[in-house]
């Protein structure tokens, strides 16, 4: 992971445990906790699925080969902050943290690619990130603010790409 990303993803980690840091102890991960909201339920259930999933895949039995048992346990550590930020964005309203989630997990996936590739693995079939709640699943959008869940459209300033000046010969 790129440096400058490292505090960042410590941010988004410490929001997601906060949770569970009132229920140490609890497997839970906070998930049933006194505190919880009804609206913040769906999001601590789907973050504690995420960590139990990314800590049963990373338990692995060693192999022998250094360069396997690495990624075998870092790929779903790498899941994992996938997971919690796809999560955050199915619930999170905060722009800041949205977009430090779209990042993480645009930045995970390209490194799970890296790994993947660098041990001659075939690379699993894009698809975009689930962003919105499971189908079925009750989710409260009243204490959401006005516009959070329809597509704000962007100035064309802002897609524009900047203008690559072509060196003189």
């Amino acid at each position: 992971m790129r440096q400058r990303h490292l505090p960042r993803v410590g941010v988004l980690l410490a929001l997601c445990l906060t949770g569970s840091a009132a229920a140490a102890g609890d497997h839970s991960h906070g998930a049933d906790t006194a505190s919880t909201t009804r609206a913040e339920s769906p999001f601590l259930a789907e973050n504690a699925a995420a960590m139990d999933k990314m800590m049963a895949d990373m338990e692995v039995t060693p192999t022998g080969d250094i360069d396997a048992d690495f990624t075998a346990m870092m790929i779903p550590h790498h899941q994992g902050a996938i997971d919690m930020a796809v999560a955050y964005l199915r619930y999170g309203t905060n722009p800041q943290l949205r977009r430090l989630a779209q990042e993480i997990v645009i930045e995970q996936q390209q490194e799970i690619a890296a790994m993947r590739l660098a041990l001659g693995q075939p690379l699993p079939p894009s698809a975009p990130a689930p962003t919105l709640p499971e189908a079925g699943a009750a989710h409260d959008h009243s204490a959401m603010p006005p516009g959070t869940l329809s597509p704000r459209p962007m100035p064309a300033s802002t897609l524009a790409m900047p203008a690559l000046s072509t060196p003189v010969k």
